[in-house]
């Protein structure tokens, strides 16, 4: 057999020989890239708080119908990496944008994740002294960045005007490495800035009004340089949203009642005047589970009572949650809510937690009203 492997080597060698040039290296070949969405479905992201239909797949393409205001992003975090994409928008006066190094969840009291934005606007939007059309980069909701000249404020402005109106095409490179962020609009950088923190984070595209095609996402990842303490984002949990900012569906809504509605990233509630009537029921039931929300008091309450309540599905009173502390009058307010065998863990804003004792077995809760209108945001459960 050797023997006869021999005699096949000289006609064999040439192919093994192209086989092995292949695979080497080639000095000044283009750098890899892959693609990060396949074109056909959203396998590889996470819609954080938007409804099902707000990001769909359409011809190889994402498309964003703007409603309601929110995120879709990637389910890993990327540090280094050179992210490259085109986006057009339909119509006039659109406005979105791409999240760099974002967190997972909703910002208090918004429904955009803690990021740093690159501008995704119309010319039909305008501009002003505080924003361009052109590719402005800024951070948002807790990062913070030192931006390229021109600026004002934490915000870089584009050197140059590159990016075409709807319903033209426009090309971004973002390069994202070691905190420092650098944009190309159609070829050519335009803005940028060092300092960036976070710079570990998720990729989100977001949703803010604008319909928006977007295609040919492809990155590049670039090695690690060892992020420091408290500059990478935490990592995702399993947090499902139960408000999808353009219906109640999932709630039991009661019969007759105009207290509560759906407007946009808040659930708003008036003043409820039939009482416990006028609560507004999840249809998923609470069990082993958590809860987070936020909401704020639009006037003056007496009381701090969060409006989240409780109560057995087998029938019984309505548990609600007594007074806290921690909560702000005038801004927005996180709760979250945990179970322990027959007791909450109730924590506002991060405060200590509280326990409320509840009966055993899967409770239904929901939204009361409360002396006031209340904005309701940001609904998960995990």
């Amino acid at each position: 057999m050797f023997r006869a492997f021999r005699s096949l080597w000289p006609a064999a060698t040439p192919v093994l020989a192209s086989l092995l040039l292949m695979a080497l290296p080639v000095a000044g070949a283009e750098p890899v890239f892959r693609p990060i969405f396949n074109g056909r479905d959203l396998r590889g992201w996470v819609n954080v708080n938007c409804a099902p239909e707000t990001f769909s797949v359409r011809e190889g393409m994402i498309h964003c119908d703007g409603i309601p205001t929110g995120a879709l992003r990637t389910e890993r975090q990327y540090e280094n990496f050179v992210l490259e994409l085109e986006w057009r928008h339909l119509k006039a006066g659109g406005n979105a944008g791409v999240f760099i190094w974002s967190g997972p969840m909703p910002a208090l009291g918004q429904p955009f994740l803690r990021a740093i934005e690159v501008q995704v606007l119309d010319h039909g939007y305008g501009k002003s002294d505080w924003f361009t059309t052109h590719g402005d980069i800024f951070p948002i909701h807790g990062s913070t960045m030192k931006p390229f000249s021109p600026s004002r404020g934490d915000r870089s402005f584009p050197k140059e005007s590159r990016s075409l109106g709807a319903p033209e095409w426009n090309h971004y490179r973002i390069v994202a490495t070691n905190g420092v962020i650098r944009l190309s609009v159609n070829g050519v950088e335009v803005s940028g800035g060092t300092g960036c923190n976070w710079r570990r984070g998720y990729i989100a595209l977001e949703s803010e009004g604008g319909i928006v095609d977007w295609r040919n996402l492809r990155l590049q990842e670039l090695p690690s340089t060892k992020v420091p303490r408290g500059q990478s984002a935490p990592d995702a949990q399993p947090w499902k949203s139960l408000y999808d900012g353009r219906s109640l569906r999932g709630w039991r809504v009661p019969a007759g009642s105009e207290v509560w509605k759906a407007s946009d990233w808040t659930l708003r509630g008036l003043p409820g005047l039939g009482g416990e009537a006028s609560i507004l029921w999840s249809e998923t039931q609470f069990h082993r589970d958590e809860v987070i929300f936020d909401w704020r008091w639009e006037g003056k309450v007496a009381d701090r009572v969060p409006p989240l309540v409780f109560r057995p599905i087998r029938g019984g009173a309505i548990i609600r949650i007594p007074e806290l502390a921690a909560l702000r009058g005038d801004g927005w307010n996180r709760l979250r809510v945990r179970r322990s065998g027959g007791v909450l863990k109730v924590s506002a804003n991060d405060a200590d937690e509280v326990s409320v004792e509840v009966p055993r077995g899967r409770l239904d809760f929901g939204f009361s009203p409360a002396p006031v209108p209340i904005q309701i945001s940001s609904v998960f459960r995990r």
